[in-house]
């Protein structure tokens, strides 16, 4: 599960790493500053961690289960930058998959519980026996715009941008300037930044690496996600990777949020919903609804 290219360890491995803990079951990590959004750590990163975890006390009960084909996860505190702990709990070993439990734990406090079908990914290249998703297009990447980590005036530093190379279609960053498109919608490329080649963990942190798609509604602050569940359904092919993410609802402070993602080979790799807390400015009244899309 993780990736080396001639002896290198890239940056995603080292932070998502785990080491046994002290009692049957425990592993210990560090959360790395690297991997936040301002001062708290990725949803997406996390989860990812979680999994390697979850895949070894699996390999512990004999299972070669590693791939996470099936995860959600309920966060429930936001940890800081530092050691944790992840206790892991194997529901089941199975010939074709396995299921496990695994919470991230500082301080004694819960921070995230997920649940996991882990399995192994297909890498057939014919692609699935059916499916009614079609690949959307982008403009070439080079077109694109790549998102900074920090913009001028902002005292926010998002360092997941820093991580990843990624890049927005043109026509979905009306928030960047103050005038959002009101149509809840973003689209763009993304790799990791230091070519780390992407499998099921990888994609686990992309489908939660693009900013929130209510930016293109109205500018907020921070939205923490409450629950998130991805589907991880075949390696992806070498190349940057294509999502798409878009709200649906925006309700009582709440708004879910679909992601998909596609690979170079028109295949659709990774699927994820997720719920998420946001704050609406007080008087501001939601824009027309441009157009709808089935998902």
């Amino acid at each position: 599960m993780e990736a080396e290219d001639a002896g290198q360890t890239y940056e995603f491995d080292q932070a998502t790493a785990v080491e046994q803990g002290p009692t049957d079951g425990t592993y210990e990590m560090d959360v790395d500053a690297g991997w936040t959004v301002g001062p708290k750590p990725n949803g997406g990163y996390l989860l990812a961690a979680a999994a390697r975890a979850g895949a070894a006390a699996l390999a512990a009960a004999g299972s070669d289960h590693a791939d996470p084909t099936s995860s959600t996860a309920h966060y429930l505190s936001a940890p800081d930058p530092g050691p944790a702990e992840i206790r892991t709990q194997v529901l089941r070993t199975g010939r074709t998959a396995s299921q496990v439990r695994a919470t991230i734990v500082q301080g004694d406090k819960a921070c995230v519980d997920a649940t996991f079908t882990m399995g192994t990914l297909t890498t057939d290249p014919d692609g699935p026996w059916w499916s009614n998703r079609v690949p959307f297009e982008l403009p070439p990447i080079d077109e694109c715009v790549k998102l900074p980590s920090s913009r001028g005036g902002d005292s926010m530093v998002v360092s997941i941008m820093d991580r990843s190379d990624l890049r927005l279609d043109p026509a979905v960053i009306g928030f960047a300037t103050g005038q959002p498109s009101g149509r809840a919608e973003l689209r763009g490329w993304i790799s990791f930044a230091d070519r780390r080649p992407v499998d099921a963990l990888g994609l686990l942190f992309i489908v939660d690496a693009f900013p929130p798609a209510t930016f293109e509604l109205a500018q907020t602050g921070w939205v923490p996600t409450i629950s998130l569940t991805a589907y991880v359904r075949a390696v992806p092919a070498p190349g940057p990777l294509r999502v798409r993410q878009a709200a649906q609802v925006v309700d009582g402070g709440r708004f879910d949020e679909i992601c998909e993602v596609w690979d170079s080979r028109d295949r659709l790799v990774a699927q994820a919903t997720q719920l998420a807390a946001i704050r609406i400015p007080e008087g501001l009244k939601p824009p027309a609804v441009r157009e709808t899309r089935s998902y």
